[in-house]
């Protein structure tokens, strides 16, 4: 049931609810006011929930980043000092 679809539900029922006599009703409405408030809470809930979830997605997103970032940087490195060591071990055979 979309959002839509609740409302025009419980909009009925608070119509049916309102044609009740009054002994009957004011349960009803309470029961009714509070459904629409965990409805509402819920709804909250997740918004927030999906809020989060894009938040994290994005988080990964430039973790990954990083991360491939530092691999390129690492093997940059090691290649720059395999010849840094190669070097070395050509000037100490010369001695």
């Amino acid at each position: 049931m979309n959002e839509q679809d609740f409302q025009n539900k419980l909009g009925e029922l608070m119509q049916q609810i309102g044609e009740l006599p009054t002994d009957q009703r004011e349960r009803l409405e309470q029961m009714a006011g509070e459904a629409r408030d965990r409805h509402n809470r819920m709804k909250k809930t997740i918004t927030d929930l999906q809020d989060s979830l894009d938040y994290l997605r994005l988080s990964v997103k430039y973790i990954m980043f990083d991360l491939e970032a530092t691999r390129r940087e690492n093997a940059y490195l090691r290649k720059l000092l395999e010849k840094s060591a190669e070097g070395h071990d050509d000037g100490n055979g010369a001695d």
